[in-house]
């Protein structure tokens, strides 16, 4: 064409092409690269480094000093039992292995479904993921008194292997029916406790009631605040305004007071002739109450990440409403707020320590209990008890955390 320019064409060159990057994303290639580039950049990074480092370290001393040195944990050897299930029965303490058998034998089946779908991970990787529930097991063994807990977690693991080498010759298909098999395991769990024998979750103290009320709570609130996000982006007028209004309410009443509620009023909406709930049952509500208007907020946030060209598709290619929402929207509206409902879920499982005001036995109340017993009180010794038991809960919490981040990993939450 007249009056064109033609662009000369660009030869190959063997030189690298020039990106600038910044120093402070730059991938390190040895620890003392690392060390350089994040805590020794600058001066002042420097001097930040080096005293927030004393301060660490000094902080972690006297930690140490106080655990392995001045601390009298003979209160907590004790009183071991106590701690984990509080006053249940001693003659039933089997069903609690049991329990704990069946769980071990469901995980060591599920690790080795997703190692026969995944391949077999790596040895530093393995040890990593099971690092957290080592140290818990190695600090209980050590303050048991009695063999029988030793070889009982060796039955557990040896179970745990079994099922796992069971899994690992399923066909990938297994896989998909995982979920169903937790949740079995679950009400097998509880099956183990009431079967045969008049206790219920009534009876249940300490963290074994911190841990039946979270799991329960969790179960129960997380399929009702998804209906309630469902409901609040409803176009019917009439649901949209229940939801909302319910949500709105909940979220500005605090926990303590639905406890209190629950406690005191819920047995008047029971009608004439049933059985009135126990406290667990009371306390049960009311952290489902409580916490489904938490997830319902946190889903909806994941609802609202879903393009809408997503939803017009669906309808296209001629899905239903409920089939788009079930097949298209909720699994990556879910997938999107993993983080903020986990994060939900641990703080659910910290604020059970609550129930102890409508007069429960969990953990924390134990931990004050003990140290009036004969030959503790007027010791105190409330450091070594409430150390303890902020243990238990922390192990709980953070294998919660775990779980948590090995699953977005998995579905590559934040990188696709």
């Amino acid at each position: 064409m007249a009056g064109s320019v033609q662009t000369p064409p660009v030869e190959p060159t063997d030189e690298p092409a020039l990106v600038e990057t910044d120093p402070l994303t730059k991938p390190a290639a040895t620890p003392g690269e690392w060390l350089r580039l994040n805590l020794f950049s600058t001066g002042s990074n420097t001097v930040l480094t080096l005293a927030f480092g004393m301060l660490l370290g000094y902080a972690v001393f006297r930690l140490l000093m106080f655990v392995f040195v001045t601390a009298n944990w003979e209160i907590v050897r004790v009183n071991l039992t106590t701690f984990l299930v509080g006053t249940f029965p001693r003659g039933e303490l089997f069903r609690v292995w049991v329990a704990i058998v069946l769980i071990s034998v469901v995980s060591g089946l599920g690790v080795g479904v997703a190692a026969r779908r995944r391949g077999r991970a790596a040895p530093v990787e393995l040890l990593r993921t099971a690092a957290p529930g080592l140290i818990v097991l190695a600090v209980l063994l050590a303050l048991t008194r009695t063999p029988t807990p030793a070889l009982m977690v060796v039955a557990s693991g040896l179970a745990a292997l079994a099922a796992r080498s069971v899994g690992v010759r399923l066909p990938p298909r297994a896989g998909r029916y995982m979920p169903v098999v937790y949740v079995a395991a679950v009400f097998g769990a509880y099956a183990a406790f009431t079967t045969g024998s008049p206790l219920t979750y009534s009876n249940f103290q300490g963290l074994l009631l911190n841990v039946f009320l979270a799991v329960a709570a969790i179960t129960l609130s997380f399929p009702f605040g998804v209906l309630l996000a469902l409901g609040r982006r409803s176009t019917f007028p009439a649901v949209r305004v229940v939801c909302v209004g319910y949500i709105e309410l909940i979220r500005g009443v605090p926990l303590i007071a639905l406890l209190i509620f629950g406690a005191t009023m819920l047995g008047f909406f029971v009608p004439e002739g049933m059985t009135r709930p126990d406290q667990v049952t009371r306390a049960l509500v009311a952290f489902v109450l409580f916490a489904g208007a938490y997830v319902a907020e946190d889903v909806r946030g994941g609802l609202q990440s879903v393009p809408a060209g997503q939803v017009e598709a669906a309808k296209a290619i001629g899905l239903s409403p409920i089939k788009t929402t079930r097949l298209i929207v909720l699994p990556q509206a879910l997938r999107n707020v993993i983080p903020a409902l986990v994060g939900q879920f641990i703080s659910l499982t910290k604020d059970t320590v609550l129930v102890s005001l409508i007069g429960l036995t969990e953990v924390l109340r134990v931990a004050r209990a003990v140290t009036r017993q004969e030959g503790f009180a007027g010791q105190g010794l409330q450091a070594e008890t409430l150390l303890f038991a902020g243990f238990l809960l922390w192990s709980v919490a953070f294998t919660m955390s775990r779980a948590s981040q090995r699953l977005e990993k998995r579905l590559g939450v934040g990188t696709r």
